[in-house]
């Protein structure tokens, strides 16, 4: 076994008599919980779910204290499973991660095996956490439409929310699919950035984010992934070609979905649900092979913006107010 550091830094959430607060703090491995792997955390990543938790602006934190950060990648210290040896390179994403157990804004984590991924072939620690539970997310969308029968072909894909963490990612590995995309940001500054990721065209965010006159209008989309939810989800569905899907993932734009029921009875136009907390482990191995497959070294990095462990609370106050492009990687040790 290694030897684990006496000491570590920490960003904790803590509720005393005086409210809740949170800072950095140094802890122990004492301070750790219950697991089968005590990881030393390289990387983590900046997620919407994550700005929530660090500015206490969402009830994403169910226990404290905490240490917010619902992914993590770094080396195997200790380990009580066969299924890994200190020294693996290992990455978790979900699992309670920050919520119930204390995540990956810490140089030290302690997680249960089941959690844990190797790395994939191709990706290093820094990549995998550019693309964090974000980039996992896209691609359960993008495997959730090719499952319902969603193809390339002459209708468009749409992609909501297209100049964030989910939206980035799902445009570029829709892109490397073969499918023509068309990514709707409120953003319009990012037309380079989305098209560099393989968008053929951009649609303004206020043309889909409106309440619709009519249950169904034109079809346009041969599916889309979403990750706005609330009047633009709605306008999608109610776009959406016959036998088309939409795969959501997100509720920046509200978690109310007016819609009726006519794009699925007259069209058979299907809303797929994706959540990426607990998702199988044989479906989440599958999501990671098409990212460390599908994403070139250098597209990862055109999308990822790099910042420190001590930079997070300013960034996670950034992410809520829709000023963070593509992807953010938080360098937790050095």
């Amino acid at each position: 076994m290694a030897h684990l550091p006496e000491r570590f830094r920490a960003f904790v959430v803590r509720e005393d008599a005086s409210g809740r607060r949170a800072g950095f703090e140094e802890l122990t491995p004492a301070d750790l919980g219950e697991g089968d792997l005590t990881v030393a955390v390289r990387y983590s990543s900046l997620n919407y779910k994550d700005g929530l938790a660090v500015t206490g602006k969402g009830k994403v934190i169910r226990k404290l204290p905490m240490v917010p950060g619902i992914d993590l990648a770094g080396t195997v210290l200790e380990s009580r499973s066969p299924a890994f040896r200190p020294g693996d390179e290992v990455l978790v994403t979900g699992c309670g991660l920050g919520e119930l157990t204390f995540g990956g804004y810490a140089g030290l984590a302690r997680v249960r095996a089941e959690w844990a991924l190797p790395i994939p072939r191709g990706l290093t620690a820094r990549r995998a956490m550019a693309l964090g539970t974000a980039g996992f997310t896209a691609a359960l969308c993008v495997d959730a439409l090719w499952e319902a029968g969603v193809r390339p072909g002459p209708r468009e894909v749409i992609v909501t929310g297209a100049a964030g963490g989910v939206g980035s990612v799902a445009v570029a590995l829709l892109a490397r699919a073969g499918f023509t995309v068309a990514a709707s940001t409120g953003r319009p500054d990012e037309r380079p950035y989305l098209e560099s990721l393989g968008a053929s065209r951009i649609v303004a965010r206020a043309e889909l984010a409106r309440p619709g006159a009519k249950p169904l209008e034109s079809e346009t989309w041969a599916g889309g992934v979403d990750a706005v939810g609330g009047e633009t989800l709605a306008t999608v569905l109610r776009q959406t070609a016959t036998g088309g899907a939409v795969a959501a993932c997100g509720l920046a734009g509200g978690t109310d979905l007016p819609v009726t029921v006519m794009p699925f009875i007259l069209r058979g136009v299907r809303l797929l649900g994706v959540e990426s907390i607990t998702p199988p482990r044989e479906r989440r191995e599958r999501a990671w092979t098409r990212l460390a497959r599908d994403l070139a070294p250098d597209r990862i990095d055109a999308l990822t913006t790099e910042i420190p462990l001590a930079s997070v609370p300013a960034w996670g106050e950034r992410i809520l107010a829709g000023q963070v492009r593509g992807r953010t990687v938080v360098a937790v040790s050095g």
